[in-house]
């Protein structure tokens, strides 16, 4: 009996053990036919594996499920060949490799690729997490690769195959080449695996993506049209009593006010926010003297208050364009709270891990509830509310607002502004 794989074509996992099959010179087939969604419900399929997912190898023993198991499974059945080393050192490091790249790679890829496919929900927080993750994953393979044309050893090994297939779905839907071009030694690497005759004959012409794929959009599909009803059979009329006009106590209710936002019921603050925002924007020269004395001049402790910010898990900002974004998005987040609230967030280091401080001026004399309930992001972070009668706290305002460099010892890598 042939070994025969269970997939529909053009599937990465079932590419690792034809291309290892390729290698060593053993014949493993593609079923015919296969159609997915239905071929691997059948009863005959759930019994090779019994939830149903792909790839399956059916061989004369029994069958095998899980890519990396039938990969192994395949290069084994050729005894002293190159794709397992010639050591058992080799052999060690070829199955380390192999795990980091499903681990570490293609994990976080797919947790940062199925939520754009509309597969899984789509949320920021989660995507950033799995980006961090794929590039300090990537920074690693470069770093290895950077005196290494192989993964193990001078030839190709498993390992080569199931990270290259394993890069694959990165370099084809998701990393644009500004995204790689931080890791020189993954991309020349990825290339030459890509296009070597065995690689090539499964995955054929293969092109880097220049974008990534947009979130898919979460509206409901429109709910159908209710079918017309029938008309009831018309009874005789009958004759009509006039009807008194109605009382205008019975009339339909006007629609309620919106209710107002507690803040806009706190006594008149002698700051107007709009004022400060304005003399931000527009003091171009002498901030030090115009923007942060105008500020101290107008500041108002009973109508407002001020808090530091600190980021909780400043050890995971290992990726500077990731880190900028994370605080961009909060930043869009807090649009709910533009008429009440004035931001400073500063991203501050040369080197990873990134720390991300910031500074907030609110209306009232703590957060406002409403902001600590609505966005998320504010459990985040650490917050602690300034003494302004603390000279040492009011000046690292000042240098916040101003955004002084090195801020605390450190240079400002970012420095951003909600208003």
């Amino acid at each position: 009996m042939a070994l025969v794989i269970h997939a529909g074509k053009g599937n990465k996992n079932v590419h690792k053990a034809l291309i290892a099959a390729e290698y060593i010179d053993v014949k493993v087939q593609l079923v015919e036919n296969f159609e997915m969604g239905v071929s691997n419900k059948t009863p005959e399929f759930l019994k090779m594996n019994p939830i149903g997912k792909v790839p399956v190898l059916e061989t004369p023993e029994g069958p095998i499920f899980e890519s990396n198991a039938i990969a192994r499974y395949v290069t084994h059945l050729k005894p002293n060949n190159s794709l397992y080393g010639s050591s058992p050192i080799e052999y060690g490091q070829i199955e380390q490799w192999i795990d980091f790249s499903s681990l570490e790679i293609d994990a976080n890829l797919l947790a940062w690729y199925r939520p754009r496919m509309g597969r899984a929900a789509y949320l920021p927080p989660a995507e950033e997490a799995a980006i961090s993750a794929v590039k300090r994953a990537l920074g690693a393979l470069n770093t290895h690769l950077a005196s290494n044309t192989y993964l193990v050893g001078h030839s190709v090994t498993l390992a080569d195959i199931i990270t290259t297939c394993n890069l694959y779905v990165g370099f084809k839907v998701l990393m644009t080449k500004s995204f790689t071009a931080e890791f020189p030694h993954v991309e020349r690497y990825f290339w030459t695996m890509i296009n070597q005759p065995n690689f090539k004959k499964f995955f054929g012409e293969v092109t880097q993506t220049e974008s990534v794929p947009p979130v898919p959009s979460m509206k409901k599909p429109a709910q159908p049209k209710e079918a017309a009803k029938p008309k009831p059979k018309e009874e005789p009329k009958k004759k009509e009593v006039p009807k008194e006009a109605p009382k205008p106590e019975e009339e339909e209710e006007a629609p309620k006010p919106k209710p107002k936002n507690p803040l806009d019921l706190l006594p008149p603050s002698t700051m107007v926010l709009d004022d400060w925002k304005r003399l931000y924007s527009n003091t171009k020269t002498n901030f030090r003297e115009v923007a942060i004395k105008g500020f101290w001049d107008m500041y108002d402790p009973e109508g407002y208050s001020l808090w530091f910010c600190n980021y909780k898990y400043n050890d995971e900002n290992t990726v500077s364009f990731v880190t900028l974004n994370k605080v961009g998005g909060f930043l869009q987040r807090m649009d709910l709270a533009r008429k009440y609230a004035f931001g400073k967030m500063l991203v501050i280091g040369s080197e990873p891990p990134f720390k991300v401080k910031g500074l907030w001026l609110f209306r009232g004399k703590e957060i406002p509830k409403f902001i600590m309930d609505e966005c998320y992001d504010m459990e985040l972070y650490e917050w602690t509310k300034v003494d302004i009668n603390d000279e040492a706290q009011k000046e690292r305002v000042s240098q916040m607002i101003e955004d002084q460099e090195p801020f605390e010892g450190e240079a400002l890598l970012d420095a951003k502004c909600f208003k």
